[in-house]
């Protein structure tokens, strides 16, 4: 595991530097912990292999372990490399069991801590020994200083470390403008909007060979202690004929996709049709419609001009055609939404008008509960979810009928969430389908039932 002392220390910018030079010699399956959408996306670029989540809170640990060692066997013989999120230590549970430390106990694995070296020197010692003792305690097996300003600055740092806390630094990236990831509203700009992004991890590959000790990290993968895998453990794999077909949108404007979602639906029987929302006029011959989150606000324009996918979307889901939208589909299918003083015209198969804010209106994790069956939940069930939007409906917005209660986060209204309508499901809520494993069942029952 890659982790850091605090958020932003550098920790992206290293791993993919790995993953893109570990990538050249061979198979690497890389992991995010959390719920992270755009992380993931860098990751697969940098190695050229899949990048899964890992969310102890969303998933329970149990599920992180099966769904670590389900991954990893599908990449004989390869490495695997975790990101953790935020600080080692930062986690909603006191006793840290969602924290990055309480992920690498989980999975035992050997942990490298990217420190930010700016304006601190012995001191930096200190930093690393509290990381150390704090529980959930993990073996943190060598360090990697960040923004060094000076060879000085990094034998007076290298010492310390080594001296008092009795771990290797493994390598001193300088302070560079070049590896610096562009920041958006929402975090990291998408690889698909980073023209440059090549040539970023490129850079971070460059950087990161040049002033770490590869053969010492590479011996750190053979350390990890054998895995005590939980039985059984299955790869699904997608049924020999597909009982039914589902649309998903797929650009830059709707790219917040799990790949464990994406591989549940075609375990389960169906046949995914990737759609462009940009060049796609009219809706090919599907049985249900997924769209995902992303980052509709930034192509407004666009998607409003495309009336055509619009009008279909509309047609088919008021037939009952099954569709699942978070975030960024919710939106879409909406009547309107407001963006930086102009408003654009959208989808309208919900009569609601969207609004931006300058601060987020659910940021974080999310917990709801079902206030009645559908074909989607049972009366009672809960999930667990993440959001993180800024929109919200605007005033005089009519009350839709919801499914859920919101029992944390914010939701649609900071109450409820889960609009339904007809065969549709729509919501702000990030579903993990390892976390909700029935979802991809009920997805493809749906739209089976739908095309007969």
């Amino acid at each position: 595991m890659i982790s850091a002392s605090w958020k932003s220390a550098g920790k992206t910018t290293v791993a993919l530097g790995l993953l893109r030079l570990l990538g050249r010699e061979g198979p690497v399956v890389s992991f995010k912990k959390g719920p992270d959408y755009i992380d993931p996306m860098w990751h697969r670029v940098a190695s050229g292999g899949e990048c899964y989540n890992l969310d102890p809170w969303m998933m329970g640990a149990e599920i992180c372990r099966e769904s670590f060692v389900r991954a990893s066997l599908k990449y004989p013989g390869g490495l695997a490399l975790i990101e953790g999120n935020h600080g080692l230590h930062d986690g909603l549970d006191m006793a840290g069991s969602d924290s990055s430390a309480g992920l690498a106990a989980l999975l035992d694995t050997p942990v490298v801590l990217v420190i930010d070296g700016r304006r601190v020197n012995r001191g930096v010692a200190a930093q690393v020994l509290g990381l150390m003792a704090m529980p959930p305690k993990v073996n943190i097996a060598g360090v990697i200083l960040n923004h060094v300003a000076s060879a000085r600055q990094e034998a007076k740092q290298r010492e310390a470390i080594e001296t008092y806390c009795k771990v290797p630094v493994l390598g001193a990236v300088p302070s560079s403008a070049s590896l610096v990831l562009p920041e958006r509203h929402l975090g990291l700009v998408t690889v698909g909007e980073s023209p440059d992004a090549e040539a970023f991890i490129d850079a971070a590959a460059e950087q990161v060979s040049k002033h770490c000790d590869i053969d010492a990290i590479k011996v750190l993968f053979d350390s990890a202690p054998p895995f005590d895998a939980p039985e059984p453990i299955t790869i699904p794999t997608p049924e020999t004929s597909a009982k039914a077909r589902i649309g998903v949108f797929r650009d830059d404007a709707f790219c917040f996709y799990y790949p464990d979602n994406l591989e549940a639906l075609r375990a389960s029987g169906a046949e995914l049709v990737f759609i462009d929302t940009f060049k796609t006029t009219s809706l090919p011959e599907i049985d249900g419609l997924y769209l995902g989150g992303g980052f509709p606000e930034s192509f407004f324009e666009q998607l409003s001009a495309n009336t055509g996918l619009m009008r279909d979307v509309r047609e088919r889901i008021e037939a009952g055609m099954p569709a699942w939208a978070e975030c960024g589909g919710l939106i879409y299918l909406c009547r309107s939404a407001t963006w930086q003083g102009q408003t654009w015209p959208l989808c309208g198969v919900l009569p609601i008008d969207i609004g931006y804010q300058r601060k987020p209106a659910g940021c974080g994790y999310l917990e709801l509960e079902s206030r009645a069956g559908s074909a989607w939940f049972g009366d009672g069930e809960r999930i667990r979810a993440h959001e993180f939007h800024y929109s919200k409906p605007a005033e005089g917005s009519p009350e839709l009928a919801c499914q859920f209660d919101v029992a944390r986060g914010f939701g649609l209204t900071g109450h409820e969430d889960g609009i339904l309508h007809k065969n549709l499901f729509a919501s702000y809520a990030h579903l993990h389908a390892a976390a909700n494993p029935h979802w991809a069942k009920r997805f493809v029952e749906l739209a089976v039932s739908f095309k007969s």
